[in-house]
């Protein structure tokens, strides 16, 4: 499984993708990280598609991460009497909490939540914003609104209310019950829909307990006006642009996911670029060169992982997204322009010596043309110091904790092993040699930068620099 790239690729699970061969096709063809949506699929799904993944794990010989992808609060509308109703502009149209089937003159809308946080010249988008209403007035069960632009409402379609903050949490009942399950699974990273504060990241990590690693989903305009809190709570983002696309105007998102990969760089946080980024692979076997160039501009960006979501989970052709996928990423980081942008979108180093000795290692690599950086750790942290320089050569992570491994193949530039903690000098040096040429990263006659923490096996102590010779 190693890859000639730094650029992550992460597949989402589903029908298409569910069998032993389909699995190994995708590790085969590129994907590094498997994410499960809990939005769909029964407990019994995901449990078959963990056993299968930890089966490959271990034939690959190659840590796999698998992430949980929770569903959060899905507000949706109720149901209606006599099916679809169209609704045109200028219309009146209530909202109310009776339950009772709608109609073309009142809408159930079972949320008392909305009912709560609505304002007089608020917006509602409905069914993905194709339907919006102006909210003129209301109370605590009614919301009186007009229709701006007309359409079609149905059954349980989804509603939006950009810029207003809900007395939510994100963490249904579903949502706790399907990260228990998921925890007792041994799922790797837990990703948390429509953050819209950091306290809501700060809420699962008390339940995760350290089990996984923890992913905020930034999809609300809201989580944008907490953006540095929420990484600095989070263990990494998602730039989930879907509703984020919805709750905004089109033309602000590409400066948004510009601003959240810098601001994830700077912080040291693991991103990923989720969402139609390869939206006509679902039913065509190749994507629009817009798609491509959506893709690419998110590796240009600086992005640790790229994400397709029904491409792989439910398209005709999951395996050829993926192998796209891989070769635009490749086709990227082989442009000249790639490297300026990474080195010239490096921060300084804070002035702590693990960032001193992360940034010594990325420019003796560089000047020596070091086959790779190898890091020795047991959080991770001295790892995501290193891909956070963004160096020119792979980052061979070297932990005695398997969960670790794990999670690190989500990161930039990282090619995870399992070993032992080094005993001493000698023995560092030793199994960095040994592992970097087993997994291909190193020939003889090459260099190794090599980077750990004294004592051994003291977290975040990283204080040591160290030149190997491949023998």
């Amino acid at each position: 499984m190693h890859r000639d790239r730094f650029t992550k690729i992460v597949a989402t699970l589903g029908p298409a993708t569910s069998s032993p061969e389909r699995l190994r096709a995708l590790i085969d063809a590129g994907t590094d990280v498997f994410r499960l949506n809990f939005s769909h699929g029964t407990h019994e799904d995901h449990k078959q598609r963990v056993a299968l993944l930890r089966a490959l794990e271990k034939e690959y010989k190659h840590p796999i991460a698998i992430l949980m992808d929770l569903q959060g609060p899905k507000l949706r509308l109720g149901t209606f009497a006599k099916g679809p109703v169209e609704v045109r502009n200028g219309q009146k149209l209530r909202f109310d909490l009776d339950k009772a089937p709608g109609t073309d003159k009142r809408v159930p809308l079972p949320h008392p939540e909305i009912f709560a946080a609505a304002k007089p010249g608020g917006v509602l988008l409905i069914d993905d914003g194709k339907v919006r209403l102006r909210i003129v007035a209301h109370d605590t069960k009614t919301m009186d609104t007009v229709v701006e632009v007309g359409g079609m409402l149905s059954d349980r379609k989804g509603v939006n209310l950009p810029n207003l903050v809900l007395p939510v949490s994100p963490m249904t009942p579903k949502d706790r019950k399907d990260l228990d399950y998921g925890l007792s699974l041994g799922v790797d990273w837990v990703a948390l829909s429509f953050v819209q504060h950091a306290h809501d990241i700060a809420e699962l990590k008390k339940l995760v307990g350290g089990r996984a690693a923890v992913m905020a989903k930034l999809e609300k305009p809201q989580a944008i006006e907490h953006l540095d809190e929420i990484i600095e709570q989070s263990d990494g983002i998602m730039v989930a642009r879907g509703d984020l696309g919805v709750e905004m105007p089109p033309e602000a998102v590409p400066p948004l996911q510009k601003r959240i990969l810098a601001a994830c760089r700077v912080l040291g946080r693991p991103a990923i670029v989720a969402t139609q980024m390869l939206e006509s692979m679902v039913h065509s076997p190749t994507p629009t060169r817009a798609e491509a160039s959506d893709v690419a501009t998110a590796v240009y960006d600086g992005a640790d992982a790229v994400m397709l979501s029904a491409e792989s989970a439910s398209g005709d052709y999951p395996i050829e997204a993926v192998t796209i996928m891989d070769r635009i990423l490749k086709s990227v980081e082989g442009d000249p322009l790639y490297r300026k942008l990474m080195d010239a979108s490096r921060r300084e180093p804070e002035a702590t010596t693990a960032d001193a000795i992360s940034a010594a290692a990325r420019q003796c690599a560089h000047t020596l043309g070091a086959a790779a950086i190898v890091t020795y750790t047991n959080t991770g942290s001295t790892t995501l110091r290193a891909a956070r320089e963004r160096p020119d050569v792979r980052i061979l992570c070297l932990t005695p904790n398997l969960h670790t491994a794990r999670r690190m193949t989500l990161t930039w530039g990282v090619h995870a092993a399992q070993t032992e903690d080094a005993h001493n000098f000698a023995d560092m040096v030793q199994k960095a040699v040994r592992i970097a040429r087993k997994e291909g990263l190193a020939r003889q006659g090459e260099r190794l930068v090599i980077t750990a923490g004294v004592p051994f096996g003291t977290p975040g102590a990283t204080n040591i620099l160290r030149i190997a010779h491949v023998t």
